[in-house]
């Protein structure tokens, strides 16, 4: 009733907006997308070209946190802008490092289509330990290699996106499972192994919810409207004509969005619940280890696994939120890994695949904000 009552005052909040001659605020960005429409004539300087492509990796809350130090005339160095980590849900930088193996796996494959191949040197200057600091990530250099060929993957990187949709569980995927699997992941539609991973992440991402230190860090992130997201194209976006209008309203605010009594906390929660109850088959990806190494070649399997998933015409989306190291999730982090049989080793990563309605692209910084002096 409560949720009915929410969307018939959204409605008359569309209709307001309509009547007054004001729906240029209901608008999608379009400054914030703008990189996802690269220009297919490649530049000049390889690493630019390749690069521009790598900032659309998938990356944690979208923070982007890629420093970029172009090096000579064919090496690029990478470093974590220190201020994008997550500190709450992501308190050893796990998360964010991983993002940066999805970002280098972009990147070479971008740079195979000129015949250029990437060697990524991890940590050239030591691997960090509990955090990540201001040293390198990595140190790309750029070969011209004549046994290179183009990745038939990188078509899908424009036209790739993270769907927070709900999935349809009764569209079978099962025939491309395999192809999924051949990029680095494990792979079910098995029902009772589901049955059981759905009860875990809607628990894990209601707990997450309701830790007040952990929802507020994504509540900081929220961009509500268009605006907002042009104006800070990072984050988390909320947009569309029903968002729009009850930000009018003063109706969805980050006040009420972090206030667990409010009709938009209980509506986002319920929408979460049947958003990460939709799971018609699951991927994740393991290392033997937990080294920052490994942490990268896990962020390098899940782009390739991301891409191949979009050139199949499937939807994906992240669910990690049991793989979080802080000390509340701790039981759900153990029977995650026992579900998903790691034994000794690290699931890095945990994401759903399956049919859904399309979603637009998320904001992205353009390239020249991550390059660094």
């Amino acid at each position: 009733m409560e949720r009915r009552q929410f969307l018939t005052v959204a409605g008359a909040g569309v209709a307001m907006v309509a009547a007054g001659g004001f729906w240029r605020v209901t608008r999608l960005p379009e400054k914030a997308v703008a990189p996802w429409a690269a220009n297919p004539r490649p530049l000049e300087d390889v690493r630019l070209d390749a690069l521009r492509y790598a900032i659309l990796a998938p990356n944690p809350h979208n923070r982007q946190p890629w420093e970029i130090r172009l090096v000579g005339d064919d090496t690029a160095l990478l470093s974590c802008d220190l201020s994008k980590r997550l500190p709450e849900t992501d308190p050893f930088d796990r998360q964010i490092t991983i993002g940066f193996g999805t970002f280098i796996e972009l990147a070479s494959i971008a740079a195979a289509r000129r015949g250029v191949r990437i060697n990524v040197t991890p940590f050239p200057e030591g691997e960090p330990s509990l955090r990540l600091d201001a040293r390198p990530v990595a140190a790309l250099r750029f070969v011209t290699d004549a046994a290179v060929r183009p990745d038939p993957l990188f078509f899908a990187i424009t036209q790739r996106r993270t769907n927070r949709s709900v999935y349809d569980t009764a569209v079978p995927v099962r025939q491309d499972l395999a192809a999924l699997g051949e990029q680095g992941a494990a792979v079910t539609d098995a029902p009772a192994v589901l049955a059981r991973l759905r009860g875990l992440t809607v628990a894990a991402i209601e707990l997450e919810m309701r830790t007040h230190r952990t929802h507020m860090e994504s509540v900081r992130l929220m961009r509500i409207g268009a605006a907002e997201v042009d104006a800070q194209p990072d984050g988390l976006m909320l947009t569309g004509p029903v968002i729009e209008a009850t930000a009018l309203l003063g109706m969805t605010t980050r006040m009420t969005l972090a206030d667990p009594d409010s009709k938009s906390f209980q509506i986002g929660l319920d929408d979460l619940r049947q958003t990460y109850a939709s799971v018609p088959s699951a991927i994740w990806i393991t290392t033997p280890g937990d080294s920052r190494t490994e942490q990268l070649d896990a962020g390098r399997r899940y782009a390739r696994v991301t891409l191949e998933a979009t050139r199949r015409g499937l939807a994906m989306h992240p669910m990690s939120q049991a793989l979080q190291e802080y000390q509340e999730m701790k039981p759900l982090y153990g029977q995650m890994h026992d579900l998903l049989g790691a034994g000794d080793g690290r699931v890095q990563m945990l994401a759903r695949v399956g049919k859904a309605s399309p979603v637009q692209p998320t904001g992205r910084y353009p390239l020249e904000a991550h390059l660094i002096a």
